[in-house]
């Protein structure tokens, strides 16, 4: 499958090509666009399987390439301005995600474009299409998690939890009264299960209850050092690539 990124901003379409590759390798991503000058110039001549599309480009709003081209590649939305929805709706459009994007976000929308191009429903009326999507059942948030002590099992609520983090081949879950468990779940698989809004993956390490943070130290120059309730016994720091959407992330 072919696709194509248009993203204004250097990070974020690092960070959503890595999300893409994470969810199927097979993927190739044919370019990364910024303007909306480059779209149109592309689509005259050529045409890709899915275009994941910001709403606002380095010089105006994408929405100008559909004026421009007959573009009828399908569009997954990528954006910070939800105001947009219904006008990319109305458009060929298989999802829109609201930036910072989470990875279980960006796998439904994958699953539906691949679920609806297999059954050639995307040739079709674009509502129809939409309406179809409404019916793909939303997975729930995971609630609570089995965890060991000693010979006991034990269940810990996820709104308990103040972070989890990988240490070697081990994950674990550090509660708010400050105990910590070994776990049956890569970091990777609990951002599919987490609810985005009370956890963010800040780093490879570490994954953080919003509930839990005391402070944030530093800038997207110099680095941030996140301070949680409990004592953690290594410094939880934001990866420099998540450091833009971890900030968006606290200022929803």
């Amino acid at each position: 499958m072919n696709v194509i990124i248009a993203e204004d901003e250097t990070l974020a379409a690092e960070r959503l090509a890595e999300m893409v590759l994470a969810f199927d390798p097979s993927i190739r991503i044919v370019a990364r666009y910024d303007s909306v000058q480059e779209l149109i110039t592309y689509f005259q001549n050529s045409t890709v399987d899915l275009l994941f599309m910001d709403i606002q480009l380095a010089d105006g709003k994408a929405f100008e390439v559909f004026n421009r081209v007959n573009l009828l590649t399908p569009v997954i939305f990528t954006t910070a301005y939800d105001q947009y929805a219904l006008q990319a709706f109305k458009l060929y459009s298989i999802d829109y995600l609201l930036k910072p994007i989470q990875q279980h976000e960006l796998v439904t929308a994958l699953k539906k474009f691949k679920m609806l191009k297999a059954s050639q429903t995307l040739t079709g009326n674009q509502w129809d299409v939409l309406k179809e999507l409404a019916k793909i059942p939303v997975q729930p948030f995971k609630q609570r998690f089995l965890v060991k002590s000693g010979n006991k099992l034990l269940y810990k609520q996820a709104s308990s939890i103040a972070c989890f983090f990988a240490d070697g081949k081990l994950a674990y879950l550090v509660t708010n009264d400050n105990k910590k468990f070994v776990i049956d779940h890569t970091l990777e698989e609990l951002e599919h299960m987490l609810n985005p809004e009370n956890f963010f993956r800040i780093s490879r390490k570490f994954i953080v209850n919003i509930e839990a943070i005391t402070e944030v130290k530093g800038s997207v120059s110099s680095g941030m050092e996140v301070s949680l309730n409990q004592r953690i016994e290594f410094p939880v720091s934001v990866s420099r690539d998540k450091i833009i959407d971890f900030k968006k992330w606290l200022d929803r």
